[in-house]
């Protein structure tokens, strides 16, 4: 542990106290936690910043895409306040960029983003009364809501479990909130983890953990790079922009793949992008004219790019974003049945509900 961590130590047993109180309240019943009669799957983790919640939110949406689904957000750094409902209006500032992005890739499905949890819920149902199921994303700390399933997502180079609590390190409760999680994910996981070290993080975490609570094991999979701008094919020689928690993965992808990365843009996670980002991003390829450069990002930035504001900008350049998608290394089809079985039985509850009347 560095000097400034020793000196931060009290803050941590402060700040840990408090989140203890906080959940022994709610654990109590002394602080309303809501219960709702559909589904409520909450994806989250214990961890500030990115663990992989987006692209796990959205397998689960292409999991139950034959349901009508709802998804709800807090909206983190939108501009917007209350409950917003996304529609053919919404934009990266009124709901989040990572609403936004669930909005445009799952057309499908209602997204909204609301600060109460609760509220929001409540609102979804009142629009939308015949849902299926409901994604909280990114609500493992809201208590007022209880989810009927909670998954957990810890990442693999941070693991909960070798973590402390703010401001000594970046976890955002005690180690033991594990206790509520009814799955956990280590995610982002090198695909040629052994047996041996699967078993390990998997006792590891179980330390903490409910006895019984199964974990999974994903990484991600890198899709063909997709062109959002003028450009008609990806070249070797790249600018990398980010504006996301870790963008070390994508940087390692593209190196693997032989790509060089002249220079990376690493923005701020949820980095609200400006024309005159877009204008910088000119000047470098101009300064770099006839090396054959292009521009590559993630989806999550690509729907800001591609944005009404920025459109104009973005149409100018060659960039091209990478898609993601998770994979289980192990045991997916074991994670895809307790998805689906824990909203059958909703289903079965209800139709019993409906003989009886």
């Amino acid at each position: 542990m560095t000097v400034l961590r020793y000196l931060l130590w009290p803050f941590s047993i402060l700040y840990g106290g408090i989140m203890l109180l906080r959940n022994w309240l709610y654990d109590k019943g002394w602080l309303r936690s809501e219960r709702f009669e559909v589904p409520v799957i909450s994806v989250g983790n214990l961890t500030v910043g990115g663990t992989g919640k987006t692209p796990h939110v959205e397998y689960v949406l292409r999991l139950v895409a034959d349901k009508k689904t709802a998804v709800l957000s807090r909206g983190y750094r939108r501009k917007s306040k209350g409950f917003v409902l996304a529609d053919e209006h919404a934009t990266a500032e009124t709901l989040g960029d990572e609403p936004f992005q669930y909005h445009r890739d799952f057309p499908e499905a209602l997204v909204a983003v609301c600060e109460s949890r609760p509220a929001g819920i409540a609102q979804l149902l009142r629009i939308q009364p015949d849902t299926e199921v409901v994604l909280l994303d990114d609500a493992m700390q809201h208590r007022p809501v209880h989810p009927s399933l909670n998954l957990m997502l810890t990442d693999y180079g941070r693991l909960f479990y070798k973590d402390h609590v703010l401001p000594t390190g970046l976890l955002r409760e005690h180690r033991q909130g594990a206790r509520r999680a009814d799955a956990v994910i280590v995610t982002k996981c090198p695909v040629d983890l052994s047996p041996v070290q699967l078993a390990d993080i998997t006792k590891r975490v179980q330390r903490y953990s409910r006895p019984g609570t199964p974990v999974f094991f994903s990484a991600f999979r890198y899709g063909k790079p997709v062109g959002i701008g003028n450009a008609a094919q990806l070249t070797k020689r790249v600018v990398l922009l980010t504006g996301i928690a870790n963008a070390g993965p994508l940087l390692r992808y593209l190196t693997n793949k032989g790509h060089e990365v002249v220079q990376h843009l690493a923005y701020a996670d949820h980095y609200s992008y400006t024309s005159a980002d877009l204008e910088k991003l000119k000047l470098i390829l101009e300064q770099q004219q006839g090396n054959g450069l292009t521009i590559i990002t993630t989806r999550k930035d690509a729907v800001k790019l591609t944005d009404k504001a920025l459109a104009a900008h973005t149409s100018q350049l060659p960039i091209f974003y990478v898609p993601i998608e998770v994979f289980f290394l192990q045991q997916g089809e074991a994670f895809d049945a307790l998805i689906r079985q824990h909203i059958g039985s909703y289903e079965a509850a209800k139709s019993t509900e409906t003989d009886k009347i």
